[in-house]
């Protein structure tokens, strides 16, 4: 059964285990490693689909490889195959023949503890992957932080995390963090191409634009029509203050026209990294305390009318035009001159 975090014709980041950018954390690692001074866990934290989970995986093979007394190329096969004694891995478990657990829950947590306290099956260190932490329901959080709290010795977990801030804060003490950041967008377009190799160069540019320097969310954009209206919603977000009432409903009618499609998948993605990057701003800002109770308020409306439409299956047409419009007055309330001319 395939990983439903998985995108179709594209190998799993077990599979890759070579990252594009993020060198700066990718040297700290290794530095740590030469030096013999490994943490007991690493959080690799950052947005979805930036190549955190790629990056756990090379470096969990850079580490199995340093330590232990097996060639490169074979600790690379195991760790692809996901059968390296010393490596294991943490994810979403199948429920049944159907579909998987929607978290990863206090047994999964306590089977990778069990494991960790047998007698390693092959010289060197152990690696833990968690992909991801985010998923962890709170007894297995709970139980993880116990783990983290006495790990054991010559073992490093490696926890992948796209939103670090809704983690125990406990967890995040227990680990040496390293902030990953969007790809520049000539390594979004190399990771695209090396996948896609027969891609015109209008399709190229197009999933560039529209990843917002994340490769995951480039290959996503594959699937949606040429017509589609995340392009149009990425052009109203950029100035929602000077754009007619009418366009805002548009978007609303298009987007939500397929609630369960890959436009409004997208839209949502789009909106979140919007919201957030507003609070992120205002929070910078000197005299921004307005600005970001707004923009707080907006984030919390937002998140409880897309989960209310969700939940009880409500109009998701109407629901976008309401979160729409709250945007828009926010950025009318907030903008600055130039934005408003």
């Amino acid at each position: 059964m395939t990983d439903p975090a998985a995108l179709p014709d594209l190998p799993l980041p077990e599979q890759r285990q070579v990252a594009v950018g993020h060198d700066a954390a990718r040297t700290a690692v290794l530095t740590q490693l030469a030096e013999h001074r490994l943490p007991g866990a690493i959080m690799l934290q950052g947005p979805q689909g930036i190549g955190k989970a790629t990056l756990a995986f090379e470096l969990a093979t850079a580490i199995l490889t340093a330590t232990g007394d097996e060639e490169p190329k074979r600790v690379r096969e195991q760790v692809a195959a996901l059968s390296h004694p010393n490596l294991a891995l943490l994810r979403r478990r199948p429920k049944d023949a159907k579909g998987y657990y929607s978290v990863i829950r206090v047994e999964d947590v306590r089977e990778l503890r069990e494991t960790l306290q047998h007698t390693r099956g092959r010289a060197g260190h152990r690696i833990a992957i968690l992909d991801s932490i985010d998923e962890c329901n709170p007894s297995a959080a709970n139980a993880l932080l116990k783990t983290l709290e006495e790990p054991p010795a010559d073992t490093t977990f490696l926890l992948v995390s796209h939103r670090p801030g809704q983690l125990l804060p406990t967890i995040r003490s227990r680990c040496h963090n390293l902030a990953l950041r969007g790809l520049r967008d000539d390594m979004v377009r190399t990771v695209v191409s090396s996948s896609h190799p027969d891609l015109d160069a209008e399709t190229l540019d197009r999933a560039v634009q529209l990843a917002g320097g994340r490769p995951r969310r480039a290959f996503e954009t594959l699937a949606l029509a040429e017509n589609s209206p995340v392009g149009a919603l990425l052009a109203w977000l950029q100035a929602p203050a000077r754009m007619p009432i009418a366009a805002q409903i548009q978007l609303s009618d298009a987007l939500g026209a397929d609630p369960q499609g890959p436009d409004m998948s997208f839209a949502r993605e789009i909106l979140n990294d919007w919201l957030a990057n507003e609070m992120r701003e205002a929070a910078m800002q000197p005299a921004g305390r307005s600005r970001l109770a707004s923009a707080t308020e907006l984030w919390e409306k937002a998140g409880a009318l897309l989960g209310e439409a969700d939940s009880v299956n409500l109009d998701m047409k109407q629901t976008l035009a309401v979160i729409f419009d709250a945007i828009r007055k926010h950025c009318v309330q907030f903008a600055n001159p130039a934005e408003q001319a």
